[in-house]
């Protein structure tokens, strides 16, 4: 079995750990529930040399952390690459598709588009994820907090994609190619979409329309509404032989559910208000 040096592990590369692990993988990774410390160099790049894989899920500041300090290291490794990116680096397209030839950088994301081009060319195979929803962070998890708001913007879509999702992806990626690869489900759609659906699976009141301004959202949050955008994930299905185990919200929503156990008897309609993504 492989040994993957992971950078980061954060939600997402957490799961991918977890389905490695459980595959006989060796993990060592960086961050908080990681078994290295990002600075600790001599550790580092000791597991830089003994991985057969290298992925990163750190998101750049002003630029990218790990490039910026272990970048000379994976030049020329040999090494399989990858990296964790995001969807926003195409930017607002009015709610047009875009696939990975669609140009990037023109978003509010310049730092990650910047990594993004960084990394593939390096070799890197670059996943670009949308909005990434999963356990203990989902629509129903919001309306549960009463945290789940609807802003009446009408025409605002955008992708997203199971965390599960991701790690089936990306395990998928280490057979392919280098190059850019989006994971996201099959249906782009409202943010309001998903909330009403939430509600409708826990019984819930959606929570009203409200305008924009009147949202009290932060400016990350804000920003995220302003933009709008459906992403394409043929080539993924294509060239990685990938398919989402949940291609829609629906069955997303449906799996949480059903893996939750209620901390309540009562199945009384609660009003809700909250939200960004």
């Amino acid at each position: 079995m492989g040994r993957i040096l992971i950078f980061g592990l954060g939600y997402s590369a957490s799961r991918i750990a977890e389905s490695l692990r459980a595959a006989g993988w060796r993990i060592d990774a960086t961050g908080s529930a990681g078994s290295l410390a990002f600075e600790e160099e001599g550790a580092v790049l000791e597991a830089l040399d003994a991985a057969s894989h290298v992925l990163s899920s750190v998101p750049p500041g002003e630029a990218d952390p790990v490039l910026a300090r272990y970048g000379k290291a994976l030049v020329g490794s040999g090494k399989w690459l990858g990296y964790l990116s995001s969807t926003g680096v195409y930017g607002d397209t009015s709610g047009a598709w875009v696939d990975e030839t669609a140009p990037i950088g023109s978003g509010r994301r310049s730092a990650r588009a910047e990594a993004d081009a960084r990394w593939l060319d390096l070799g890197a195979r670059v996943f670009r994820l949308p909005g990434i929803y999963g356990p203990g962070r989902s629509a129903l998890d919001r309306v549960r907090e009463g945290k789940a708001k609807r802003i009446d913007l009408p025409t605002q879509v955008f992708s997203r994609i199971h965390v599960d999702d991701i790690a089936s992806g990306v395990i998928a990626g280490f057979e392919a190619l280098p190059g850019a690869y989006n994971l996201a489900d099959d249906l782009p759609c409202s943010q309001n979409e998903v909330i009403e659906e939430a509600c409708r699976l826990l019984g819930a009141v959606p929570p009203p329309l409200q305008a924009l301004d009147a949202a009290g959202l932060t400016p990350a949050a804000r920003a995220f509404y302003e933009e709008n955008r459906r992403v394409a994930n043929g080539k993924a299905k294509r060239v990685l032989g990938w398919k989402p185990a949940f291609p829609t919200y629906r069955e997303g929503l449906r799996a949480l559910k059903a893996s939750t156990i209620p901390t309540s008897a009562s199945t009384a309609p609660v009003a809700v208000s909250v939200d960004q993504r």
